[in-house]
């Protein structure tokens, strides 16, 4: 099981059987590959290919996806509710729980916009957030803040009793101090054998940070840090 960080939200996942491909975004260098955060004809070909868009933001999708179809040996394309639909594509939302070729897919409500994954695929348990996310802005009000936490902690604790092995979760530089919030909770309620910070806006110094915050410290060894894109993340 491997992670290929693709750029802000975006991984591939290879189980060793189907590729999850969640929240791609960045298509270049022309020609790219993998090792630049590019998927290309070689890394897809002949493989099961699940492709997750959590939302319709500019950097959580790119309809570049859609070419994806002539690479793949078989291409499945999950949809949050406010994403365009495609020929051919399910388009999910929150609440629901749906059956795609070999993947059961649950989608919960993000508090900033379209939906958070849960995925059983391949023998693993893979959550992506999307936008999901414990946003505690220091320039809002309290109101706006506790509403916010209130709605991630629901979601959140909505997932209590999954064997998750995978799990990507935002973790924002312009949060501040506050920045730790989510997958600190995260991390309490629900837990993974892996988590994945991401949404760093390629500030990886933030996941030294997070890896060195003393409130961390009980989930210390399953954080999985990164410094550049395109980098291979060993799981």
């Amino acid at each position: 099981m491997r992670a290929v960080y693709l750029a802000h939200s975006g991984f591939f996942v290879d189980t060793g059987g189907p590729v999850l491909i969640f929240d791609y975004y960045k298509d270049t260098p022309r020609g790219g590959a993998l090792a630049d955060g590019v998927v290309n004809a070689s890394a897809l070909e002949g493989r099961d290919v699940y492709v997750f868009v959590s939302h319709i933001h500019h950097d959580h999708f790119n309809p570049v996806v859609f070419q994806w179809e002539t690479w793949a040996g078989r291409i499945h394309y999950i949809l949050s509710h406010d994403v365009p639909m495609r020929a051919g594509a399910l388009r999910i939302r929150p609440g629901e729980t749906r059956m795609v070729g070999d993947a059961q897919i649950r989608a919960l409500c993000s508090n900033d916009e379209g939906v958070a994954f849960l995925v059983k695929c391949g023998g693993i348990c893979v959550f992506h957030a999307g936008d999901l996310n414990w946003w505690h802005w220091n320039g809002e009000g309290k109101a706006y803040n506790d509403d916010m936490g209130r709605r991630y902690r629901e979601q959140i604790d909505l997932l209590q009793g999954e064997q998750i092995d995978m799990a990507f979760i935002p973790v924002d530089p312009r949060l501040e101090d506050k920045y730790i919030l989510g997958i600190d909770y995260f991390m309490r309620r629900v837990g993974a054998r892996h988590v994945i910070p991401m949404h760093l806006w390629d500030d990886y110094a933030l996941c030294r940070n997070l890896v060195n915050d003393p409130a961390a410290a009980s989930y210390r060894d399953r954080i999985v840090p990164y410094t550049h894109r395109g980098q291979t993340l060993e799981l």
